[in-house]
Formats: C-alpha cells, sequence, structure tokens
C-alpha cells in the first residue's frame, strides 16, 4: 500500500503565500508523475500543477506565474508554492502520485491520492 500525507494548508490573506508539501510512503517502488489537484465548493476537482519523473511541468492557466512544482524524489516527496493567492485559490488540495508497476511484458502506473489540505484565502 502507498500513503500520501499533505501538509502546509490554512489560512492565509490574500495575496499570501503557501507551500504544500505531500509526503508518498509505503511499497513505492518507482514514483511517476507527482501532481496537485484541487476541488473548491460546489465545483469539479481540477489540476493545479503536474511534475514528470523528469522534472517537465504543466500548470493550470490559472496558476501561471504564481505556483511552482517541485520534487525531491530522494524524499518521495512533491511540493507546491503558490504565491499571490486570492479568494478563488480556496479549496481542498490533493496530492496524486503515479507509481509505475512493472508486470509480465507491461509496465502500467497505478494512482494514489491523498486525503487533501485545506486552504482558505480570505479576502
Amino acid at each position: 500500500q502507498v500513503q500520501l500525507v499533505e501538509s502546509g494548508g490554512g489560512l492565509v490573506q490574500a495575496g499570501g503565500s503557501l507551500r504544500l508539501s505531500c509526503v508518498a510512503s509505503g511499497s513505492i517502488g518507482s514514483i511517476d508523475a507527482m501532481a496537485w489537484h484541487r476541488q473548491a465548493p460546489g465545483k469539479q476537482r481540477e489540476l493545479v500543477a503536474a511534475i514528470s519523473s523528469g522534472g517537465s511541468t504543466n500548470y493550470a492557466d490559472s496558476m501561471k506565474g504564481r505556483a511552482t512544482i517541485s520534487r525531491d524524489n530522494a524524499k518521495n516527496t512533491v511540493y507546491l508554492q503558490m504565491n499571490s493567492l486570492n479568494a478563488e485559490d480556496t479549496a481542498v488540495y490533493y496530492c496524486k502520485v503515479d507509481i509505475r508497476v512493472v508486470g509480465v511484458g507491461a509496465v502500467w502506473t497505478r494512482a494514489y491520492w491523498g486525503k487533501g489540505t485545506l486552504v482558505t484565502v480570505s479576502s
């Protein structure tokens, strides 16, 4: 089993910054992509940022220029630095990790999700 534990959420004023962390533990093996998603009240879960095993990143349009995703492979950890936060960023932020699974003649990934950390931005 794989466990993901997010931290770093909380209450921040508009214009402020937060750094989220997510640590993976358990039967990890090889980690492929890592990502952060978020779900605001009454809305669907959406991708915030993702980082590949090679370090390539992509961001939601709403987060470009305000967020930086990074990973520490030695610590099985992914980070999300968010700046210039506004009320629209209020949501539960979830970490997602794709674990590479090697079978007989095939390789695939299995996704694991954390339980989420709440980010509340006050205006």
